[in-house]
């Protein structure tokens, strides 16, 4: 069971994390495949890549995610909503 919710928009992978959930279950992971994250809604969350500090995320930022790069994201005060795009 993963920490949010998914569903596809216009051939975008939307996700969305909501404010209640446990931020123990925002657990460091790794993923198989490259990923460019687009923040739709930020709300406060933040995220952490391996060996570096927490930072925020903003609305309309893009992350790239190398695959097997451990990484998390933190809880913010309200809904997170990201699209995200997987690169084999």
């Amino acid at each position: 069971m993963f920490p949010f919710k998914e569903f596809k928009e216009n051939n975008k992978l939307i996700r969305v994390f909501e404010e209640s959930i446990d931020a123990e279950e925002l657990i460091w992971h790794r993923d198989r495949e490259d990923r460019l994250i687009k923040v739709i809604e930020a709300n406060g969350w933040g995220y952490q890549l391996d060996n570096q500090l927490p930072l925020p995320l903003e609305n309309g930022q893009e992350l790239f995610i190398p695959r097997m790069m451990y990484h998390r994201v933190i809880k913010g005060a309200g809904p997170l909503v990201v699209e995200v795009r997987m690169y084999e």
